[in-house]
């Protein structure tokens, strides 16, 4: 990991403290990445990642910063994990959908059949394991292949968001195994017309704005590196 000493100036010691900095910067991937200081990872303690310890491990707090509400967890972010503010994610969400709700990128012919039967499964249920989308859209054995690129191209587009994590529960209600993710629209998080308030200008228009944040908040990184990161 590339993280900071425990004392080091700044360093982020609990989830309260990664979600106030989270706000202040608006988005902020997870890992560290081309962009020297922008993620998650450089400003915690190495030693900390992977503890298990609730209260200092970045890993755990993850889930508990996406079972707020407050903040988008998902994989935004040249399809690796990430976070995006209330306040940011209308630009995202307009620039990434190119301004179509899903519906209509299906009607336009622009997206796979293999996104729809996932975005399907979205209408009558609020949030889902991963393990039920998996099944229930038919992926898996002899059916279709590449659940986890689909998934992850949805959260790109910000379709789907990483909304909680919990385990499984056996039939004597038992829970069992590893946390996992449960996914959601992000409508459900902040109602529609708020997701898509940016809708009313150009996708670029959002993109620049996104752009001119960044470069504002990182002026060493090159056009070409906040482009990987955050097209």
């Amino acid at each position: 990991m590339h993280g900071v000493d425990w004392d080091a100036p700044g360093c982020i010691h609990t989830a309260g403290e990664a979600m106030e900095y989270i706000h202040k910067i608006g988005f902020l991937p997870l890992f560290r990445n081309d962009i020297p200081g922008f993620s998650l990872e450089e400003h915690t303690a190495s030693n900390d990642w992977w503890s298990g310890e609730p209260k200092t491990d970045p890993w755990i707090w993850r889930e508990a910063i996406a079972r707020t509400g407050e903040i988008a967890y998902g994989k935004f972010f040249d399809k690796k994990a990430g976070f995006i503010s209330r306040e940011w994610f209308p630009y995202f969400a307009n620039y990434r959908r190119d301004g179509y709700d899903f519906d209509a990128r299906w009607e336009d012919g622009l997206a796979s059949v293999r996104h729809k039967r996932i975005m399907d499964l979205f209408e009558d249920q609020e949030q889902l394991y991963s393990y039920e989308i998996k099944k229930n859209a038919g992926y898996g054995k002899g059916g279709e292949k590449n659940f986890e690129g689909m998934i992850t191209a949805l959260q790109m587009q910000t379709y789907l968001c990483m909304k909680d994590f919990k385990r499984r529960r056996n039939k004597r209600g038992e829970e069992y195994g590893w946390n996992i993710a449960i996914y959601s629209r992000p409508e459900q998080l902040w109602g529609y017309d708020y997701v898509t308030s940016r809708y009313c200008e150009e996708p670029e228009a959002s993109w620049s704005r996104m752009l001119e944040h960044a470069e504002e908040l990182y002026p060493a990184a090159e056009e070409k590196q906040l482009r990987k990161v955050l097209k």
